[in-house]
């Protein structure tokens, strides 16, 4: 399989005119109606998972709670995560599981003939694979929902951004997991800050600071390519680094709040705590400043280290106050602080596979693979900039032309990281990386 992606320049400017810079769906001119884009209310979606993780299982488990869904197909590169995923879906969901041994795909290759039997698609394998992933799934017609990040470098993104733009032609429906985006207490905040409850927006702060994940060890005998598959949060063509797994949530909110994407990226990081082995080749700390156009700046920190200051958070300041917006409050200069007191009990994991099938029942346009591929590019530019010890503009990371990913994705294909005779990989060391 070519793991290769287009590499035809584009700049900043067009990226966003021709996606708009507000996020959300997109306008309903030219699109080029599809007959499989279109699914009657009575009808019975038929839903195929690609990527049998924790996250792909709780993501199937999600559009099963949609009335008129049924899981026909799965596939995953490992046959235990497969099996153990159908057995947890089939205690909870009962006969809306139906797959046969004869739609269980396993292996590299699977996901397209999971794909080939779906109205929608489930995408949630390690990143790495995504853009090919969403690519063969709008060219086979099929409505997604896919993981963030969508990409895991430049070429990726691109990839991405060209599949939205076919998947828009041919009227499909594409959600991505950044859920704030369907949390009450988000929207109506953003909403206040869009009107212009605190001025102007000067300085924004968002922070993943955490412990870290799990790590699955070495067994005697594994290949190169199956141990980093199961580590694979280690690996950046697979996970881009925790600031690009993880803090793309934060980063995406930032984003949101501007109703932008920023021009430049200045970064430090590195590996302190989290030095062993079994680390691979990822940081454990992140510090990105992030301009923006108007001359405003995102202040970005993510960290996996234990024992330390803990914060998933974002907040923002304007001209008239500011905000814990992650908290759903706002305070005003010379006034008593707003806070949320609407609707907290919906689950925004599973209403955002709820607003993607009302999107397909209804054929109303929905299309956040635009948003998707942005903000995966917003924490990729921040990873390039902290490795590199440079500015990193977002022409720059967007045309880059280092891909991360094997030239093939096969069991037998060498990944370009490598383990030295002591079982160590290369780190980053900034002042000498280069990232574009």
């Amino acid at each position: 399989m070519n793991a290769s992606s287009p590499a035809t320049p584009i700049t900043r400017r067009g990226f966003l005119s021709s996606t708009g810079a507000t996020l959300g769906a997109v306008a309903a001119s030219g699109l080029v109606a599809d007959r499989l884009a279109f699914a009657q209310a009575s009808d019975t979606l038929k839903i195929a998972l690609v990527g049998c993780g924790g996250r792909g299982s709780g993501a199937a488990n999600q559009a099963l709670s949609v009335p008129g869904t049924k899981l026909i197909a799965m596939a995953d590169a490992f046959k235990d995560r497969l099996d153990g995923a159908l057995n947890n879906l089939k205690q909870a969901k009962g006969p809306q599981v139906d797959v046969p041994p004869d739609r269980q795909f396993v292996g590299l290759d699977g996901f397209k003939q999971a794909i080939a039997l779906a109205d929608v698609v489930i995408l949630a394998t390690p990143p790495g694979f995504r853009p090919f992933h969403f690519e063969e799934a709008v060219r086979q017609g099929k409505h997604v929902f896919m993981e963030k990040p969508v990409a895991t470098d430049g070429p990726g993104v691109r990839r991405v951004l060209a599949a939205a733009e076919e998947a828009k032609k041919k009227n499909l429906k594409v959600g991505v997991g950044l859920q704030r985006h369907h949390q009450p207490g988000y929207l109506e905040t953003l909403k206040r800050l869009h009107d212009g409850a605190i001025g102007d927006i000067t300085s924004l702060r968002v922070y993943w600071n955490d412990g870290g994940v799990w790590v699955n060890p070495r067994k005697p005998g594994q290949s190169e390519m199956e141990f980093q598959l199961r580590n694979w949060y280690y690996f950046n063509w697979l996970c881009g680094d925790h600031i690009v797994e993880q803090h793309i949530h934060n980063l995406d909110v930032g984003c949101w709040i501007k109703n932008a994407y920023p021009v430049r990226a200045f970064g430090m990081g590195g590996r302190q705590v989290r030095t062993a082995k079994e680390y691979g080749e990822i940081f454990d700390h992140h510090a990105v400043e992030y301009e923006f156009a108007d001359g405003s700046r995102m202040y970005s920190q993510c960290r996996h280290i234990r024992g330390c200051w803990s914060s998933v958070s974002e907040h923002c300041v304007g001209t008239k106050g500011d905000a814990d917006v992650s908290g759903h409050v706002i305070r005003v200069k010379g006034s008593d602080a707003w806070r949320f007191r609407g609707q907290r009990g919906v689950d925004p994991y599973q209403q955002e596979h709820d607003d993607l099938f009302a999107a397909i029942r209804s054929n109303t346009p929905y299309n956040e693979a635009f948003n998707g591929a942005k903000s995966s590019l917003v924490a990729i530019m921040g990873r390039m900039s902290t490795y590199s010890g440079v500015p990193i503009d977002w022409d720059a990371a967007l045309n880059s032309s280092i891909s991360l990913a094997p030239d093939s994705i096969a069991w037998d294909a060498k990944p370009k990281s490598q383990p030295d005779a002591e079982g160590f990989y290369a780190i980053a060391v900034p002042g000498k990386t280069k990232t574009v």
